[in-house]
């Protein structure tokens, strides 16, 4: 506490750290434009006298509410569970304030999210978007903006290696003798469902596998427990689902028509979900590296912000890794 009992203000601060008030400001609001020893002073001060930064007055001061958005497009699949925690722990050892919205699938709901969002935040984090790559480039010329899991020309953006993921679930299908793949599809606005197809249909023929589609209502597990009535017209042998939820779905269809996974067919999901692992039978997956995506776009995000010099790659690649679990298996002959 200050003299007199009164609360202690800045320029007790800076007065104790022997710097200039503008430089306790800076360390509040903007730490990477001070020196790592100066900064520690005047923490240290601030911390004998009890001070806290304002954050209203600290945003007047830099122009910046300290905040920054995150759009996912469905809360509630867990493929967003990662990447939500690395946003929110890359912000907040920055002193940022994470404000999360979900879009409900819905490009209305994102356009709703965006419209709140945007006065009060300083950028914005756009996962699994459904709007149209113009109105996400619209809303880079108002905010400082990166997009997960999508490649938006003229973004920063931050992406797993799908083509490297399906390569590596169609090579482990082939080792086991199948001949053919069935892709379940996913949203038809989703750029990660067409990114995934494109790649099944590449690199199908190099792996001597032929690809075939059918569609799912939802990405979710009611999603694959409502695919699985077009699967069992067409018997494949083995099955690549747009992400692990609906193949969570297909494997309890499966089960309940009586099915063998992998013993008939066998199964891959993409993104490796936290309880991918503990269905029935647990999910081989191409696994994606949730919470590092999440970190490294926040990264990307302030860069921005600190107008730093950016990656000379506008979207930056994470890898992918196949993990082989129980549903998938060597190719045998249905049961009649």
């Amino acid at each position: 506490m200050s003299e007199e009992g009164r609360a202690p203000t800045i320029y007790d601060v800076a007065r104790l750290a022997g710097v200039a008030p503008s430089t306790v400001s800076r360390a509040f609001s903007r730490p990477g434009r001070v020196g790592a020893e100066t900064a520690a002073r005047v923490h240290a001060a601030a911390g004998e006298l009890g001070y806290r930064a304002n954050p209203l007055t600290r945003a007047r001061q830099s122009g910046r509410t300290g905040a920054v958005g995150l759009i996912v497009s469905d809360v509630t699949n867990p493929v967003h569970f990662g990447i939500i925690r690395g946003v929110e722990e890359a912000a907040a050892r920055a002193g940022y304030t994470m404000l999360l919205a979900d879009a409900q699938e819905s490009e209305e709901h994102e356009r709703t999210a965006l419209e709140r969002l945007l006065p009060g935040v300083d950028g914005m984090v756009l996962a699994s978007s459904r709007s149209s790559d113009r109105a996400i480039r619209a809303i880079a010329k108002q905010r400082p903006l990166v997009v997960l899991n999508r490649i938006v020309p003229g973004s920063r953006c931050v992406v797993a290696d799908t083509e490297a993921g399906v390569r590596s679930a169609l090579a482990h299908l082939r080792e086991l003798g199948h001949h053919a793949v069935t892709y379940v599809a996913g949203p038809a606005a989703s750029w990660a469902d067409g990114r995934r197809w494109r790649a099944l249909l590449d690199l199908g023929p190099e792996h001597g596998l032929k690809v075939t589609r059918v569609g799912s209502p939802a990405p979710t597990v009611s999603g694959g427990l409502a695919a699985t009535a077009e699967l069992l017209r067409a018997r494949p042998t083995a099955v690549v689902a747009y992400n692990d939820l609906l193949a969570i779905g297909l494997l309890r269809g499966l089960a309940e028509a009586g099915v063998d996974v992998p013993g008939q067919t066998s199964v891959v999901g993409f993104d490796n979900i936290f309880g991918a692992d503990i269905c029935t039978p647990p999910l081989t997956t191409v696994a994606a590296p949730l919470r590092a995506i999440g970190s490294q776009a926040f990264l990307e995000l302030h860069r921005q912000l600190d107008r730093e010099p950016l990656r000379a790659q506008p979207v930056l690649t994470l890898p992918t890794q196949l993990v082989v679990r129980a549903s998938t298996a060597a190719r045998r002959r249905h049961a009649d």
